[in-house]
């Protein structure tokens, strides 16, 4: 219990992290969106979408190779060699990316950035950064440097949330504000560089990365099918719809996306824990992180879906503007059910990554890509945004089914059924008081959040979701 106690300590400074990450959205959403049209917010959103895409496939899969291949590895010399080779491939790869974004950048500012090659230009200096960035928070993530770790990731948002809210302040266009985002990535990748440099030192002997490689490259397509299900809907309604439905959508696929912040502490943590217990063969170990780790996402993510459900209007009307609450709101509830699958997915794939079968979930991704795309080009264009939202549902369901029908012949299922029960019922009381409360305004929707929290509490404890072993460890972690 006490090592699940420490990891569940890590877990919560992960997870603020990503809680603030996340609020700096929900801060800048209202700001942008009162001072630029619904179109300039949608080339803002379709920015964010294109960087988001880059690392995962320019990395190659490495980040989390080395998470997987360096975390119980205690030679120095082993842990400098492999991380330098592994960041010189990243860097050649990111050269390459960025030299064929230049050759086809009048093509690809036209078909997303209305055609400012100002945009496209600052674009691609974001992703090679992003790129390198994303190589260097991992080494923190691997030796579970935690605090670290989350320092950096917040310091990168906030960085470039604050220049783009000064820059949008002193009334700049939308290439300048996008700038700002720029500033985050180039000064944290300077600070996290010069604290690797001092801790690992340089050299100039590299390693052959066959293995890793051989474990990383599957893991590609997995990545990128996974960006695919989360943002290639944005691209197909920009395509068919325009700017201007991409910036209605995107503020309630935002809202309801937030659950997938609760599932990243788990997802940045157990990769680094378990792999020790598993060579020692202890899985005893390994299935009780993650079964806690299971009841202690849906303990959060389960009212959470029921609740920012049925508060998506009036959260989007605090948020945006009534163009885009009134035509928007309809998308969060759908999204946070997918994203509740998705977390799942995200915890039970633990199972099939230890056992080095990233094969499975390359061929997984792939077929969900495939059948995102697909069916994202039938309905967004008869039934519209609404359309892509149950797209992204659809698929993550899709991706969370398979994953289990596999992970169930390595071992047994991290599900403690009872909970889930309980769980859900303290769910739907809640929603019940939230629904006849239907709140409108901060003041009011605050008030009803925190009743709601009680509530839920109240009910999961008197039905015995929760025991008082949980409870200490929850107060501990706080």
């Amino acid at each position: 219990m006490n090592e699940y106690a420490n990891f569940i300590k890590r877990i919560g400074v992960v997870g603020i992290a990503n809680i603030l990450i996340s609020l700096s959205g929900l801060i800048f959403i209202p700001i942008i969106t009162k001072s630029f049209s619904t179109a300039d917010y949608g080339v803002w959103a379709q920015v964010n979408t294109f960087v988001s895409l880059i690392p995962n496939f320019v990395n190659l899969g490495l980040p989390y190779t080395m998470v997987r291949f360096l975390s119980a590895e205690k030679d120095p010399a082993i842990i400098r060699q492999s991380f330098y080779s592994m960041l010189l491939l990243v860097l050649a790869s990111t050269l390459i990316m960025s030299a064929v974004f230049l050759i086809f950048s009048n093509q690809i500012a036209a078909a997303l950035f209305d055609g400012s090659m100002q945009i496209m230009y600052i674009v691609i200096a974001m992703s090679f950064f992003a790129c390198l960035d994303v190589m260097l928070l991992s080494y923190f993530r691997t030796f579970q440097q935690i605090l670290i770790y989350s320092t950096f990731l917040v310091l990168q948002t906030y960085i470039g949330v604050v220049f783009s809210i000064i820059l949008t302040w002193m009334h700049q266009p939308i290439d300048i504000v996008i700038l700002g985002r720029f500033f985050g990535f180039f000064f944290v990748f300077v600070a996290m560089a010069i604290l690797i440099v001092r801790e690992l030192g340089i050299t100039t002997k590299f390693k052959s990365l066959k293995e890793e490689l051989k474990f990383a490259i599957p893991t590609v397509p997995n990545s990128v099918s996974s960006w695919v299900v989360d943002s290639s809907d944005k691209l197909v309604i920009g395509v068919f719809l325009g700017s201007a439905a991409v910036g209605c959508y995107s503020p309630g696929y935002a809202l309801g996306n937030l659950l997938i912040m609760f599932l990243t502490p788990f997802a940045v943590l157990l990769p680094a824990v378990l792999p020790e217990y598993y060579e020692k063969g202890d899985m005893a170990t390994v299935n009780t992180f993650l079964t806690y780790s299971m009841k202690y996402y849906l303990l959060i993510t389960i009212p959470a879906c029921v609740g920012i459900s049925l508060l998506s209007k009036p959260l989007l009307y605090m948020l945006t503007t009534t163009i885009i609450a009134d035509n928007g709101f309809m998308i969060t509830p759908v999204v946070a059910l997918g994203a509740v699958f998705m977390g799942i997915y995200g915890i039970v794939n633990n199972i099939i990554i230890l056992e080095k079968r990233t094969t499975i979930l390359a061929h997984i991704w792939i077929a969900v890509a495939i059948l995102n795309v697909v069916l994202n080009i039938l309905a967004v264009p008869y039934i519209g945004i609404y359309g892509a939202g149950l797209t992204t549902l659809l698929c993550y369901f899709f991706a969370f089914a398979v994953t289990l029908i596999y992970s169930k012949k390595y071992a047994s299922l991290p599900f403690d059924y009872k909970s889930i029960v309980k769980i859900i019922v303290s769910s739907v009381i809640m929603g019940i008081f939230v629904f006849i409360a239907n709140p409108t305004g901060i003041i009011n929707i605050l008030i009803v959040i925190a009743v709601a929290a009680v509530i839920y509490f109240v009910a999961l404890i008197l039905l015995k979701g929760i025991d008082k072993k949980e409870v200490d460890l929850i107060k501990s972690m706080i």
